[in-house]
């Protein structure tokens, strides 16, 4: 279990998993006999980058249950996945609205990670084909302290939904509306610009803007 802390999360992140490590290793344990969303070895993906370089973080719900979805990026799935999720097509319809970005053919989002966005879920795991399995063991306590550890760094914050907004009190800096599932876009996603506001928070600051292009 201390391999997958170890191996997949950048050095930069070390003080910050500390204090958490044992915790994470005692949830893994408690769900190594399942089958997991994300697969193992993807589950800490979000922090293979290094911390120094995020000025925004976007907070997911809990991955995609169905298998192969999901790859340990919050709203991310595959380059090879061909039917990209609805709330992900939603986000692709606000970005080419706010941004001008053309949908991509794929729902990867790593280049978002690359540009200094960490897509974090509020829960890093569930069962494969059923969504929020592992609502309940545990995973808040370790979203808790990440989001604890970039507030006080004034990383951006984009909280969609209500679970995100739970960590709403850590940022000082964030924007906030309804999730872009089908069942909440219209009531306050669509329209909302989380990508212009996010580089006009970034810029009151004297940082770079994030650069949203897939």
């Amino acid at each position: 279990m201390k391999d997958l802390v170890s191996s997949h999360v950048h050095s930069s992140w070390a003080p910050v998993f500390v204090p958490i490590t044992p915790l994470i290793e005692e949830l893994l344990a408690r769900i190594s006999d399942q089958k997991l969303a994300p697969p193992y070895d993807s589950i800490l993906r979000a922090f293979e980058t290094d911390l120094g370089s995020i000025r925004c973080v976007i907070v997911g719900q809990d991955p995609y249950p169905t298998p192969g979805n999901a790859m340990g990026l919050a709203f991310s799935t595959p380059p090879s996945l061909k039917k990209i999720p609805q709330s992900l097509k939603n986000i692709f319809v606000e970005l080419e609205s706010d941004q001008g970005v053309a949908p991509p053919t794929t729902g990867d989002l790593s280049q978002w990670s690359e540009a200094g966005v960490l897509l974090l879920n509020r829960v890093l795991t569930t069962r494969q084909g059923e969504s929020n399995a592992h609502l309940n063991i545990g995973w808040q306590r370790i979203t808790d302290h990440i989001a604890a550890e970039l507030g006080k760094r004034d990383i951006v914050a984009v909280l969609w939904g209500k679970q995100a907004q739970e960590l709403s009190r850590f940022f000082r800096y964030k924007v906030e509306s309804a999730h872009p599932s089908p069942l909440s876009a219209y009531r306050g996603f669509f329209g909302s610009k989380p990508f212009t506001q996010v580089n006009q928070l970034l810029v009151s600051q004297g940082r770079e803007p994030i650069d949203w292009t897939l």
